[in-house]
């Protein structure tokens, strides 16, 4: 009777999940377009970012930086949605999470924005009519505004 019980509960858990709606789970359909591999040159330095299509609410992704045959930066990101909005999280180096709040969105450009952090405070992804990519970060750094623009190509597929 036990057995009967606990199948009969696991089985109405699923079925309640099922039921529930796909919160959030479709509403990262439209930056479909940052999905696959970016790279580009600044100066000397290599950069890859590589996201993986939106699904069950997320993207995930990742960037490295390589300069002088050494990977110099790498960041685990991610987009994700909640019931209060769609966050971008950074973890650069690895170190603990910092978010930023989507702020705008439109059918080629996404905003995210953490007023309380230092630099970035702002971060912004824009595809461009020509296919590429522009990144924008800008937020106070040593006392002064700071913004930098990274322009990166779609990796071809091997």
């Amino acid at each position: 009777m036990m057995r009967l019980s606990a199948r009969f509960s696991l089985l109405m858990f699923v079925a309640g999940c099922l039921c529930l709606p796909a919160q959030g789970q479709d509403s990262l359909a439209d930056l479909g377009w940052l999905a696959g591999g970016w790279e580009g040159n600044i100066g000397k330095a290599h950069i890859e970012e590589h996201w993986i299509s939106p699904a069950g609410g997320t993207m995930l992704g990742i960037s490295r930086t390589i300069a002088n045959a050494r990977t110099v930066a790498f960041e685990f990101l991610r987009i994700e949605t909640r019931p209060d909005g769609a966050f971008y999280v950074a973890q650069p180096q690895g170190r603990p999470p910092v978010e930023f709040r989507q702020t705008r969105r439109s059918e080629n450009q996404v905003v995210f924005e953490n007023p309380q952090h230092d630099h970035p405070k702002i971060i912004r992804y824009s595809k461009e009519a020509d296919g590429s990519l522009r990144a924008e970060v800008e937020g106070d750094e040593k006392g002064k505004h700071q913004k930098q623009e990274f322009r990166v190509r779609r990796i071809a597929k091997p």
